[in-house]
């Protein structure tokens, strides 16, 4: 009796996918000098495994639509060299069954049309993260409700690392360790899909290194939904800042939310109001310092 392979159709529609691929890109396009007569369009397998850095037979496997597992950081580097875009990138790793690929602050390509939705969405606060939650834009609104995030380099903006690594005097939150064991518990969730994933276990590894703190509440092993909820802030003027947190799926970039916070009175508000006009008008340095100043944040 013939047992059928379930992955088979998988590993073909890889196979023919590669091969697409492979043969849009010619030579030029990745340095190498044009060569005439080409029996075939675009590079050769030996030119791609070249410089993905991986064996000729091991790539032509992969070619072939064989079972063999690679790592993560050979589809990067197979990625790399058939300059997939992000859609593709993911597509790629679909099919090997792999989690999402990577994405971060210093790696997203922000599309022109999300920073038009976030700008519309001011007054609210609103935020695009990763499921690690890398911030990858945020409207005026979002940075006035917390200069101190706004002020970091596009590369470091990660909401957890900047809570755990923080000095306490720009802390935005008021329910802290509420507020962050669910968003770890959301965090322990996610992992659990990309537990071969390194991208993810090495930032795991390294804020643990960082903050004892994060280590002990990571081993709790809390699990959670990313469910809609009550989140405070301290304004830098003392205040307390109530918003519903809800978070939507980016269908156009997977791995992503748009966190949209939502002011639970009137009065509040008026609160990020007025500190929307003071961010636009002095930056967020100026409105960070504010605070520092006159001792109304991180209480």
């Amino acid at each position: 009796m013939t047992v059928l392979d379930p992955n088979a159709p998988r590993r073909a529609e890889l196979a023919a996918f590669l091969r697409a691929r492979r043969e849009q890109i010619t030579p030029e396009d990745v340095g190498l000098p044009a060569r005439q007569r080409r029996r075939t369009p675009g590079l050769r397998r030996e030119e791609v495994a070249e410089l993905a850095g991986v064996g000729v037979v091991w790539y032509t496997w992969l070619e072939q639509g064989r079972p063999i597992n690679p790592s993560v950081q050979v589809l990067d580097a197979i990625a790399r060299t058939l300059q997939l875009d992000v859609t593709e990138h993911n597509h790629l790793y679909r099919l090997v069954d792999a989690p999402s690929a990577p994405l971060s602050a210093s790696t997203y390509t922000q599309p022109e049309h999300s920073q038009v939705i976030l700008d519309a969405l001011n007054p609210l606060p609103a935020t695009i993260t990763t499921a690690r939650y890398d911030v990858l834009a945020f409207n005026d609104a979002y940075g006035a409700l917390d200069p101190s995030i706004a002020l970091l380099p596009q590369s470091e903006r990660n909401v957890l690392w900047h809570l755990f690594t923080a000095a306490e005097q720009v802390q935005p939150l008021v329910h802290w360790e509420r507020d962050v064991s669910f968003m770890l518990a959301q965090l322990r969730a996610e992992f659990g899909r990309r537990l071969n994933d390194p991208h993810w276990t090495e930032f795991i590894r390294e804020l643990s290194a960082r903050s004892p703190r994060f280590a002990e509440m990571w081993a709790r092993q809390e699990v959670a939904a990313s469910d809609a909820r009550s989140k405070s802030f301290w304004s830098v003027d003392g205040d307390e800042i109530t918003v519903t947190a809800s978070g939507f799926a980016a269908a156009s970039a997977p791995d992503t939310k748009l966190w949209i916070y939502t002011p639970d009175n009137p009065d509040t508000a008026r609160l990020i109001d007025d500190l929307i006009d003071r961010y636009r008008q002095h930056g967020p340095a100026e409105l960070l310092a504010t605070g520092l100043r006159t001792g109304g944040i991180g209480r």
